[in-house]
């Protein structure tokens, strides 16, 4: 079976870790700020945070940013349940704003309806959770245009998209949101294992995002109320949560980031292949995201079958040993979201894009021959 995504381990990955287990301290040394240090250097970004994954850095990132209960935070249904169940875990509602069937990215005339409805209701979100589905960038600099006049923060959940870039700039530096969170999952553009990070330019996020993933303990004097008994003093300032990523985890992460760029290349030359070898069949495909103004990190290669039953190409190609997969079940449409007013029908064109995608394998190590063997499938399911 193919998978849908792998990961990409060397020699080079198995040193670090070992080095670590053989010579270092497993958690708290040296690793998770040179990884942080790395992840900044790449993206450009002033402050990163390296956190035990994804899910915690969003949570922190909503933390940061003040949300609690009576808030209200926005995103897309279009997306991992995490990007909405960041906000439930500090209390605040969720609501969603619908896709643009193009990039499958949250649609910008959705949401400037959205906001002028929220604005004549007072219903104004306090933060919006802007999804990179699949590598490719939203029109950051767009929204936060339509959102700054209404002091909306801006959190990019940009778990797809670590190696994309939008405006010329990498994803992740932070020059139109108030935070930006990557995953290092198995299978993203890098791997820790498990693990995640949130990037800001703002110093009070990054400083309150430190904070809370450290059980809200602080060993710096400044920060502390009264002075410190001795040089082994701590406070614990607030309610924080055990999220650190171990040092294991950081040199693993360390050492795939020195391959990034490798990496996007390969997924970026499987992309333009799938454009090539699927072009004449019945399917909508991916916008490719190489204008200039973005360039996607090939996360995912989701397509959209137009004109057969999906659920029999998802069979028939399992059975022909490709793994597809799906990606998403609108998070509107699950049952803990229906208990909270969402029916069908709401996101309309998130839904008929989940009716209709499926998934192609995609990641660095796809080898030519195993690319060959997944279109001709596809082309076999389809005729």
């Amino acid at each position: 079976m193919i998978p849908y995504g792998r990961h990409e381990i060397d020699a080079a990955d198995v040193e670090a870790v070992v080095d670590v287990l053989e010579h270092q301290f497993l958690t708290q040394g040296e690793q998770v700020p040179r990884f942080e240090q790395a992840l900044c250097d790449y993206t450009g970004a002033r402050y990163a945070v390296a956190m035990n994954s994804g899910t915690s850095a969003l949570h922190v990132a909503c933390l940061a940013l003040g949300v609690g209960p009576g808030d209200i935070v926005w995103t897309t249904p279009m997306s991992f349940v995490a990007s909405a169940n960041c906000a439930r875990y500090c209390g605040a509602d969720v609501d969603f704003v619908d896709i643009d069937p193009d990039t499958r990215n949250l649609s910008l005339t959705d949401l400037s309806a959205r906001l002028q409805s929220a604005i004549a209701n007072d219903r104004c979100p306090k933060v919006i959770v802007v999804v990179h589905y699949g590598g490719l960038s939203c029109d950051m600099k767009a929204i936060r245009a339509l959102t700054e006049p209404y002091g909306i923060a801006l959190i990019e959940d940009a778990s797809h998209a670590l190696g994309a870039s939008y405006q010329g700039r990498p994803v992740g530096c932070g020059n139109w949101s108030d935070a930006c969170v990557f995953s290092f999952h198995p299978v993203k553009s890098i791997t820790s294992a498990e693990g995640g990070a949130l990037l800001s330019n703002r110093g009070d996020v990054a400083r309150r995002a430190r904070l809370l993933a450290c059980h809200g303990i602080t060993r710096d004097p400044a920060e502390m109320v009264g002075q410190a008994d001795g040089p082994w003093y701590y406070q614990q300032r607030e309610l924080g949560y055990n999220y650190r990523l171990s040092d294991l985890h950081a040199a693993l992460g360390v050492s795939q980031l020195k391959r990034l760029s490798s990496f996007i290349d390969a997924r970026r030359q499987l992309a333009r292949r799938y454009r090539s070898a699927l072009a004449d069949l019945p399917l909508q495909l991916p916008s490719d995201g190489e204008d200039g103004t973005w360039s996607s990190a090939w996360h995912l290669y989701p397509v959209e079958v137009l004109r057969h039953d999906r659920a029999d190409v998802f069979e028939g190609l399992r059975r022909k040993g490709v793994g597809v997969n799906v990606h998403y079940i609108p998070i509107h449409l699950q049952p803990y979201y229906h208990e909270r007013g969402f029916r069908p029908g709401d996101f309309p064109a998130a839904e008929t894009f989940y009716h209709r995608v499926l998934t192609l394998p995609l990641f660095p190590s796809l080898s030519a021959d195993e690319q060959s063997m997944v279109v001709t499938a596809v082309k076999e399911c389809l005729t």
